[in-house]
């Protein structure tokens, strides 16, 4: 009987070299999808940041234009009412001489007309002269704004916003959803660093509303600052725990600076904002409400990670309950994606306060 030659047994044979390949390649693969993730997310910081850099550097000519422009104003007025008061001088003068002067009937009578002449024309440059002077205090109060801001102007009336009050209190969303306009990059954002989430463009445009929002105000009123997602935060300034005139520049430029320094994250939480609303001793006459949709939770938080349309509409329904009574309330609504109910309810809350709504454009304010 013919003898068969034993097959060797190898560890490493085929099937063992296809796996270790393999997984050598999954590792590979990895490693590529990895780096480029982080590429991609190192470039979008860096045209993020470069985007910022840009826009303060456009706002800083433009704010330095605009002091220039007022100055050039106030210098006109000051030379207009110079002139005036050289004319007026000189008519008063003359008249002074015409009538002083000795002189037959007939002159005394042109005499007479002329002086009645001069004293017209002495009223209409009396008149003049106060209008220079109201134009003069105007333009010196426009560059009194408790802070400069680029497109102040006639948007003011363009917008038809309620800015007046002696206690205006202004409520800014600082959720999550703040950090963009959409869903998918409201979550991409919100897992970034505090840095990056301060940085975000809707949020930056929040804090730039609050900033132009304070600025032309009148400069009688006060303001107290609230910032709210999951609960409410009371901002302050100094010694100041209540209402902080406008015209305390150095804490309300305090104030602005702890407002820049928020990170928005979180649900929105209406009732906890509404209800410090109502509770304010003195309480405000007006209300300016900053956010971009309906509540996600209420005062008993949330109860799952998701929320629909309808629970939305019955969170916003509760919230309003606790609104202090007779207050007009003023909405600047940034829309987010998904969100279709939220422009109604706001604007039928402006109605019914004696507020008003608005929805401004991407490049306000």
């Amino acid at each position: 009987m013919a003898s068969h030659s034993r097959r060797r047994i190898s560890s490493f044979n085929l099937s063992f070299l296809d796996i270790m390949f393999c997984g050598f390649g999954a590792v590979v693969l990895l490693v590529l999808i990895i780096n480029t993730n982080t590429l991609n997310r190192r470039s979008e910081r860096v045209a993020d940041i470069s985007t910022e850099l840009e826009q303060m550097e456009m706002e800083e000519r433009l704010m330095n234009g605009h002091i220039v422009r007022q100055q050039a104003e106030i210098g006109r007025f000051e030379r207009s009412i110079s002139t005036l008061q050289k004319t007026r001088t000189a008519f008063m003068n003359e008249l002074d001489e015409v009538e002083s002067s000795t002189v037959s009937n007939s002159q005394r009578r042109s005499a007479e007309e002329r002086i009645a002449a001069l004293q017209e024309e002495l009223r209409r440059l009396a008149n003049e002269l106060q209008v220079a002077a109201r134009q003069k205090r105007e333009a010196r109060d426009a560059g009194r704004q408790v802070r400069a801001f680029v497109g102040a102007g006639n948007r003011q009336y363009l917008t038809g916003l309620r800015l007046d009050g002696e206690r205006v209190l202004i409520l800014v969303d600082s959720s999550a959803s703040m950090l963009d306009r959409r869903i998918v990059d409201v979550v991409r954002r919100k897992v970034l660093d505090d840095k990056y989430r301060r940085a975000a463009p809707k949020w930056r445009r929040a804090v730039a509303t609050v900033e132009w929002l304070v600025a032309n105000l009148p400069q009688s009123s006060a303001i107290q600052v609230h910032h709210f997602n999951t609960s409410v935060n009371h901002l302050t300034a100094g010694d100041s725990s209540g209402w902080l005139p406008v015209t305390s520049f150095n804490q309300v430029d305090e104030l602005i600076g702890q407002l820049k320094m928020v990170a928005p994250l979180g649900g929105t939480n209406l009732e906890e904002p509404f209800l410090a609303a109502r509770t304010l001793s003195p309480p405000p006459d007006n209300i300016v409400l900053i956010t971009d949709g309906l509540p996600t939770q209420g005062k008993r938080g949330a109860r799952s990670t998701t929320i629909d349309g309808r629970a939305r509409v019955k969170l916003y329904q509760q919230a309003v309950k606790n609104l202090p009574v007779g207050t007009p309330i003023n909405t600047i609504l940034f829309p987010i994606e998904g969100d279709p109910m939220a422009a109604s309810l706001f604007w039928q809350l402006a109605v019914d306060s004696g507020g008003s709504f608005l929805t401004p454009t991407r490049d306000w304010p």
